[in-house]
């Protein structure tokens, strides 16, 4: 994919209060919910991180990983969280080199499988995830999907 460049956070450790405010802008999560996850990444005290595809010095795609995305199955950890990319730049296939490389970093550190939750059908599906079951978000009034990838 030329003119991106595909990273994890610790790459690029100067980009954390910038990617806070990023994920906080396009999900409404408080900023200071992301930078705590991503101290804690950048400083070894967890592998589960945070991705960005950056364009030049922007970002324009993104996700994290952490425990548990706000949702009752304690136990379906980790979880994908904040998947985003800029509407310009859909289409491109960003989203789901963010996935690969999440899951890949993630597989080699011995941390397999991963989950994610998602009101998309579909979409998904392309980058090899399966749908597992159905799950009940934090004070969300209908059960949303959740997938696995092994």
């Amino acid at each position: 994919m030329e003119g991106y460049r595909f990273l994890n956070l610790r790459q690029m450790p100067a980009k954390k209060d910038e990617a806070a405010a990023w994920f906080h802008e396009k999900w409404g999560v408080p900023k200071e919910a992301y930078l705590s996850c991503m101290e804690a990444y950048l400083a070894g005290e967890t592998e589960l991180g945070w991705y960005l595809c950056m364009q030049g010095d922007a970002i324009v795609g993104g996700l994290g990983v952490i425990e548990n995305d706000f949702h009752d199955r304690q136990d379906l950890r980790p979880n994908i969280c904040a998947v985003y990319t800029e509407e310009k730049h859909r289409g491109r296939g960003i989203a789901g080199r963010l996935l690969s490389l999440a899951v890949e970093e993630l597989r080699k550190k011995g941390i397999s499988p991963v989950y994610l939750i998602t009101d998309h059908t579909g979409f998904y599906e392309r980058y090899g995830w399966q749908f597992l079951c159905l799950v009940q978000g934090d004070g969300e009034p209908n059960k949303t999907r959740m997938y696995i990838h092994r």
